[in-house]
């Protein structure tokens, strides 16, 4: 493994697993090999990254059995019928228990896979190659694996952890500004969640993160995928309460998502707009003083993300969507809320009045 690639580790029961980051790495195949299981093996991408990354990840296989599926791009083909048609190909294929699925492409394609993955002849193995910066630093570790339902984002999942997590941080130099810009606002979450430090770094380099600085993007990264393997290793199937801090903005962010339509916005940018929601609900229950919510909400204007509800949201759809999210027991309303950057918690039973008096003040 080439000096320059950091190795972090998921440290879990009964499957923990390495994430490698690094430039190049989808040029050296020591590194995907140990992972693989027995082929033939399947490479799942989608029609915009197969055109810019697929013929080097077939290279990494060399002569071992593989075959290839391709599926549409884009949040609106995250569906059960997908779903369906990765489970039809892989029996045609021959795919069996030990071969191993390949997930190459952002966040849309690793939950698919891994959700087949879970599902697959009852479990197989499968690899992480995120290809976005969204995807890097969120979606490709955790094990968290789903598809859409027409009423909430993510409803239809399973856990399952990947083997490794590959993270090849020269595909972010093909990213289109929109999605490099989903990306960075998982970064400030973490920045606001855990890690005041990091939140300061990304003020202090914005010029740099948003010029894709490779430097500050290796650091940024890793620090994320460091704070993310951290809680997973402390709660990995939610249920304890450290890993629903990864959903701050998020219980906002999905209702964006479903009542705009899946891929109106992207999910990155609908958590950006959640982050300064769940930050100024912060700020109206006393939690957060107003320069810390004023600064919060400054770095992700000036990350050119979006920071306002969109207009033809209703108090009302926004409620009802909220109340579908998957946190929520029963009609408890579930929130992760903050006290200062750094330093957020979950907020088990929100006033929900209060909430619609917060929702009716941004009119």
């Amino acid at each position: 493994m080439p000096n320059d690639v950091h190795k972090l580790t998921v440290n879990l029961k009964e499957h923990s697993y390495p994430i490698y980051i690094g430039g190049g790495l989808l040029d050296d195949d020591t590194i995907l090999k140990p992972h693989l299981g027995v082929g033939p093996h399947v490479i799942i991408t989608n029609t915009s990254v197969a055109s810019l990354y697929l013929s080097r990840v077939e290279k990494l296989l060399g002569d071992i059995p593989f075959h290839t599926i391709t599926i549409e791009d884009g949040e609106e083909h995250k569906t059960l019928d997908t779903f369906n048609d990765i489970i039809t190909q892989l029996l045609e294929c021959g795919a069996h228990r030990k071969s191993t699925l390949i997930a190459l492409g952002g966040g849309v394609v690793g939950d698919i896979v891994g959700f087949v993955s879970a599902s697959y002849r009852r479990g197989t193995s499968f690899i992480q190659i995120p290809t976005t910066l969204l995807a890097q630093v969120d979606a490709s570790v955790g094990g968290k694996t789903a598809v859409n339902h027409r009423l909430g984002k993510n409803m239809i999942g399973a856990f399952h952890q990947p083997a490794a997590v590959v993270i090849d941080t020269n595909t972010l130099d093909s990213l289109p500004e929109r999605h490099y810009l989903a990306g960075v606002a998982e970064i400030i979450k973490y920045g606001l969640i855990a890690d005041e430090k990091l939140f300061g770094t990304i003020e202090d380099s914005l010029s740099d993160v948003l010029a894709r600085d490779a430097r500050i993007l290796n650091t940024l990264i890793t620090r994320s995928c460091e704070i993310k393997a951290d809680i997973v290793a402390q709660d990995e199937h939610e249920t304890g309460g450290a890993r629903m801090l990864l959903n701050l903005g998020h219980t906002f962010g999905h209702a964006i998502e479903t009542l705009l339509g899946h891929g109106t916005w992207l999910h990155g940018e609908a958590v950006a707009c959640g982050l300064v929601l769940a930050t100024q609900f912060s700020q109206a229950q006393g939690l957060i003083d107003e320069a810390q919510c004023e600064r919060a909400i400054t770095l992700i204007k000036n990350a050119g993300l979006p920071s306002e509800l969109p207009e033809q949201i209703s108090t009302d759809k926004m409620l009802e969507a909220m109340s579908r999210d998957k946190k929520n027991i029963g009609a408890q309303q579930t929130l992760v809320l903050i006290k200062s950057i750094g330093d957020a918690f979950v907020a088990p039973d929100c006033d929900t009045n209060a909430l619609r008096a917060f929702l009716d003040s941004l009119r």
